[in-house]
């Protein structure tokens, strides 16, 4: 049986070639040692041994993270991740045991996907995030912001001007850096329909709006082609950028345009078949291209690391590599950290 220490050094020098390996170590792990995963399991009547194969593998619904301690171990509890959610909703929990080892892997994967850190300004317009204590994307922004080594990075709760101040800033004194503006996305729908000048941000070449989703009840429900749009033609740049990630999650995808998100190391996307939600595929090629989104994030050591979410996804090209996010289950409930439609 592995060890978690084990483990952790196997996520560490995981590759696309060994990941089903590493993945297939974890399961064994959790089946044995995360109490709800094992009884969930038991349920099912899974005999873990008999499970070989990826798409084998039963997925936690994530609903579990709102009534149960969902942890693998006995590990001594860092920090607890709250969902936002919406009034009078169930908030999901995610126990951390290391905040350093989420540190890391986010750290590694945005880096991956966009360089190092130490060439950004990172400006973080996250108002409803920032108005709560417990949120995993402020924590893995603020770490961002810190990495950065920037003077002007940082968090703009409801001060716009002082945001457009230092944008401004950035253009009459360039410093070769690049610029993320990294804002939730109803905050970049009002800023961009705001009767502020915005026309001085064209003058940014190396601007970078990210949109981590989530309109929180503020504003009507849009297509995703519609947000882009109004955000592209305001802020002067040719595409917007998205990240998919979730508390109940330690690993985050990317898109760099047109809503098509790239898996990152730790992370895999699976389909299942929304009238079975057993019935899971890996692979484009095996005839399922749409269906509910399961989650394979070899992050989540210390809690699950097999998540059946209530996204609806589609594989895009000919790989897993690739997804998009289509929608949502229409019983599951507004999440504030949702990417849109």
């Amino acid at each position: 049986m592995s060890t978690l220490p084990n483990l952790r050094n196997a996520v560490r020098t995981l590759t696309a070639d060994t990941f089903e390996e590493v993945a297939l170590q974890v399961f064994h792990y959790q089946a044995v040692h995360a109490p709800i995963y094992r009884q969930y399991l038991s349920h099912l009547r899974i005999r873990p041994a008999q499970v070989n194969r990826l798409s084998l593998v039963p997925f936690l619904p994530i609903g579990f993270f709102k009534h149960h301690q969902v942890v693998t171990g006995n590990p001594n509890i860092q920090t607890v991740f709250e969902s936002s959610g919406t009034t009078g909703t169930q908030t999901s929990r995610h126990l951390v045991a290391d905040l350093g080892w989420y540190d890391e892997i986010s750290t590694e994967i945005f880096e991956k996907s966009y360089g190092s850190l130490s060439d950004f300004h990172l400006l973080a317009l996250l108002p409803s995030y920032l108005e709560r204590n417990n949120s995993s994307l402020v924590y893995m922004v603020q770490q961002f912001i810190a990495k950065t080594q920037s003077p002007v990075s940082g968090f703009f709760l409801h001060n716009v001007d002082e945001l457009l101040a230092t944008l401004k800033k950035l253009v009459q004194q360039p410093d070769g850096r690049k610029v993320i503006l990294w804002g939730v996305t109803f905050a970049l729908l009002d800023l961009a329909e705001s009767k502020n000048d915005l026309s001085f941000l064209k003058e940014l070449p190396e601007l970078m709006v990210m949109e981590t989703g989530g309109m929180k009840g503020r504003r009507r429900e849009m297509l995703r082609e519609e947000v882009h749009a109004e955000l592209t033609a305001a802020f002067g740049v040719k595409n917007i950028h998205s990240e998919y990630g979730m508390t109940e999650l330690l690993s985050q995808s990317y898109s760099n345009g047109d809503g098509i998100f790239e898996t990152s190391r730790t992370m895999r996307i699976l389909l299942r078949d929304i009238n079975d939600p057993f019935s899971v595929t890996d692979s484009p090629q095996r005839g399922m291209r749409y269906g509910g989104i399961n989650v394979v994030d070899l992050g989540n050591l210390d809690s699950c690391s097999f998540i059946e979410t209530q996204d609806l996804g589609r594989f895009v090209g000919d790989t897993s590599y690739q997804f998009e996010v289509i929608g949502r289950f229409d019983n599951s409930d507004v999440r504030g950290c949702n990417l849109l439609i």
